[in-house]
């Protein structure tokens, strides 16, 4: 996935895609695997925004049962099971813990009826019912006093900005195109219909491109492309999470237990050799383009529910190695509570353009198909391929091989990460500042301490030689990201 010079893109696409995050990417395999000519432009990078700042989840919803929602909880199983067989390097089982205690409500009964209907709709049954003692046992930490017993079911996580990236690749490698930091400024028309962008690059560059369709994937900015009023109301609900050092909050399994001032769910589960914990759901009401950060009413929030659970962690938001949050694109249905709006996709049209916005990490694949089923009743051609295609055509492995181990593979701070894969993004994944390789490309920035401070002067060398940045360069680079790792990942101050 080279960066091509913005000059050397294709004068005219059959679809344009605007936005890089799952919901973009899964659109562009999609178009690629039905052999139709596409290009995808980003303004930032890749999975920038809320693609990146997901609760890693690849899951069916429990708690969307309760309201209602089974169309969406369905959905979300049978592609989670999908996923969880075609890329299991990208997406892989992890084991719930939910503990039930004395009083609470929804009781073991219930529960246990609610992960029967879990498991019916995944085809196989996984959940089961542990008494008191087997769960202190699994999760020492868990608070004993009034605990009955506890539920252990299946869901399933993933590494989301790895996965927004794979599809990017897989879709380039089929003949898509896509390039980050490329700006949209404005639609090309022919009288009424749409007929293309305009385009401008980071770097100064400007042009015109042409399509059949354009699709605009722009999560939470949805619809301005086309100005006011051309996309569905949406509700944009910020949610955000901590990251713990492993040995701070010990757990084996994700367990998720109702917060005890509101009785929403939260969780704490281990990803990426640390633990992440979260999340929140409130209404956002940043400025647009200002990145959402963790307030200190939800630091306050989050530490509140974890010394709930998990009474001798005696956690501090000090001890978080970092924080992230995302703003999800919700379809405004005017529920009262932020929990209990819909994450179903909206999608609308206009003549030579397709909307598409909301919707969840799970079920990226499921509206990407209907967006392209939406832009094929506009431009014959354009209608995605049979539903049982597998996603990837080859293994979604991102490692350079080597015939001998060399220094470069040797794990940095004991992550999955080592500069030999640092190298890999910078050469073939569309890098173009420091923060791509160290927040997106690789997770170091969010679970090393300091956003990894102590490692660039090891990843230095190797960024300078695979992007050609002098020192003074990297200098500006490296303050460019310490400052926006401070701004948008350092841990909050008690409210």
């Amino acid at each position: 996935m080279k960066r091509t010079a913005l000059a050397d893109l294709a004068p005219r696409y059959d679809l344009i895609i605007v936005g890089g995050g799952i919901t973009g990417a899964g659109i562009l395999v999609e178009a690629s695997r039905a052999g139709v000519s596409a290009l995808l432009l980003e303004q930032h990078d890749f999975a920038s925004g809320t693609s990146s700042g997901s609760s890693k989840l690849v899951h069916g919803g429990l708690r969307y049962l309760k309201s209602g929602h089974w169309k969406l909880t369905l959905e979300s199983v049978r592609e989670r099971q999908r996923l969880l067989r075609e890329v299991p390097d990208l997406v892989e089982v992890q084991t719930f813990l939910m503990p039930i205690y004395r009083g609470a409500r929804p009781g073991p009964l219930a529960v246990r009826f609610g992960l029967w209907l879990y498991d019916h709709m995944a085809g196989e049954r996984k959940s089961r019912w542990i008494e008191a003692a087997e769960a202190l046992k699994l999760e020492p930490g868990l608070r004993p006093d009034g605990l009955l017993g506890a539920m252990l079911y299946d869901d399933a996580r993933t590494n989301d900005s790895r996965l927004v990236i794979s599809l990017i690749i897989e879709a380039c490698n089929a003949g898509a195109a896509a390039r980050n930091y490329t700006r949209v400024a404005g639609l090309l028309r022919a009288g009424e219909r749409v007929r293309g962008v305009r385009v401008e690059d980071a770097g100064g560059g400007a042009r015109e491109i042409e399509c059949g369709i354009v699709v605009d994937a722009t999560g939470a900015a949805a619809g301005r492309l086309q100005g006011e009023g051309a996309a569905p109301a949406l509700r944009p609900l910020r949610g955000s999470h901590f990251l713990f050092p492993a040995e701070r909050l010990p757990v084996r399994h994700a367990v998720s237990w109702p917060h005890p001032r509101d009785r929403r769910p939260v969780f704490a589960y281990p990803w990426e050799g640390v633990t992440l914990y979260g999340t929140t759901d409130v209404d956002h009401d940043g400025a647009a383009g200002t990145p959402p950060r963790m307030s200190a009413q939800e630091s306050d929030y989050l530490l509140e529910g974890l010394a709930h659970q998990f009474p001798g962690c005696r956690l501090t938001a000090a001890e978080a190695l970092s924080t992230f949050s995302a703003v999800r694109p919700v379809v405004a249905g005017g529920r009262a509570r932020p929990s209990d709006e819909s994450r179903e996709a909206a999608l609308w049209s206009a003549p030579g353009l397709v909307g598409v916005t909301g919707g969840k990490l799970t079920t990226f694949r499921v509206t990407a198909r209907q967006a392209l089923r939406a832009a094929a009743r506009q431009q014959r051609g354009l209608a995605p391929v049979a539903a049982d295609a597998a996603l990837f055509r080859a293994p979604t492995s991102t490692a350079m091989r080597t015939q001998q181990r060399s220094a470069e593979e040797i794990s940095l701070a004991g992550t999955r990460y080592s500069l030999m894969k640092l190298r890999h993004s910078a050469r073939h994944e569309q890098v173009v500042h420091l923060d791509d390789l160290m927040l997106r490309r690789s997770r170091l920035g969010l679970i090393t301490p300091q956003g990894g401070g102590a490692l660039l002067p090891k990843i230095q060398p190797v960024a300078c030689q695979e992007l050609g940045w002098s020192a003074q360069r990297w200098g500006e680079e490296e303050r460019r990201y310490l400052e926006l790792w401070a701004r948008d990942h350092a841990p909050v101050r008690p409210g």
